[in-house]
């Protein structure tokens, strides 16, 4: 089996997103924090995304054989959630106002003989490759519906003349304050952010391993750009095929020029020039 993994900062000061790599117990995942529309920062002036992502990666890196075979995927991403209450409450954080939540998206697998055992909340994916070249999609984007809301509001506003990303932003950031009110909600989409809603909201299962030659997890930024009016959930497929072409760290390298050729953000519309960039690329057999 070989591992390739990455987490590459975009133009935002922290790196939010996060590697899960505990190779002993075969278990590996990406997190994509999210930073609270109420500001916060930390002793060293770390973002409430930041700190997110890294009290849940701590936490499954320190895992052991016993305590991951007693609980399964699902109830570790529950006492993730549960942890990360807590290290907000110790900080003085309202964890009843949606506005000033830490949170993290994840996509996480543990890996067996016979099996893939994967839990996923957020944006972050998992596909899976097969020896017969054909990909397969294991998880969905659970914030698309969400997200493709504000980049409308993006787009009509590049359409009505405004060119400075700034400016468009200034005018999205009040819809998606208003959807981080439907965070852990039928009408919203799922994220670890401590409250206890969000364990109704995490998806995980198990996929068996039967001549499957790869897995891809990756957080949203490394998804495919989209020009303005594309469809809502991001091609897998494409992606894959790029990271086989020009390897993880090569796919990414190419994606960050892409994005810094746009920088106002209006021929693929987005809320940052570069988001941070994380993903695992495993192949079996190797």
């Amino acid at each position: 089996m070989k591992i390739d993994y990455i987490t590459v900062q975009g133009t935002t000061e922290w790196n939010e997103d996060a590697l899960v790599v505990n190779e002993g117990q075969r278990l590996f995942g990406v997190l994509d924090g999210a930073t609270s529309l109420k500001p916060y920062r930390g002793a060293g002036g770390e973002t409430g995304g930041y700190l997110a992502t890294r009290i849940i990666q701590q936490y499954m890196e320190s895992l052991s054989p016993e305590e991951l075979d007693a609980a399964g995927l699902k109830q570790i991403v529950v006492q993730a959630n549960t942890r990360l209450r807590d290290k907000m409450i110790e900080a003085g954080i309202d964890v009843t106002d949606k506005a000033s939540l830490w949170t993290s998206g994840l996509a996480l697998v543990r890996i067996g003989e016979t099996t893939i055992e994967y839990a996923q909340v957020g944006d972050c994916m998992i596909a899976a490759e097969y020896e017969d070249g054909s990909i397969r999609t294991v998880t969905r984007d659970q914030v698309a519906h969400i997200d493709h809301h504000s980049k409308k509001v993006w787009e009509n506003a590049i359409r009505s003349g405004v060119d400075s990303r700034e400016r468009l932003w200034e005018l999205v950031k009040p819809v998606i304050l208003q959807n981080k009110s439907k965070m852990n909600t039928s009408e919203g989409y799922s994220v670890i952010s401590g409250e206890p809603e969000a364990a109704d909201w995490i998806e995980y299962g198990a996929i068996n391993r039967m001549r499957m030659k790869a897995l891809l997890l990756v957080s949203d930024g490394l998804f495919m750009p989209k020009e303005s009016g594309a469809g809502m959930y991001p091609s897998m497929e494409e992606l894959f095929m790029h990271v086989k072409e020009k390897t993880l760290a090569g796919y990414a390298e190419w994606l960050v020029d892409l994005e810094h050729a746009d920088k106002d953000c209006l021929r693929y519309p987005r809320f940052k020039i570069s988001d941070d960039k994380t993903g695992i690329y495993i192949q079996f057999g190797v």
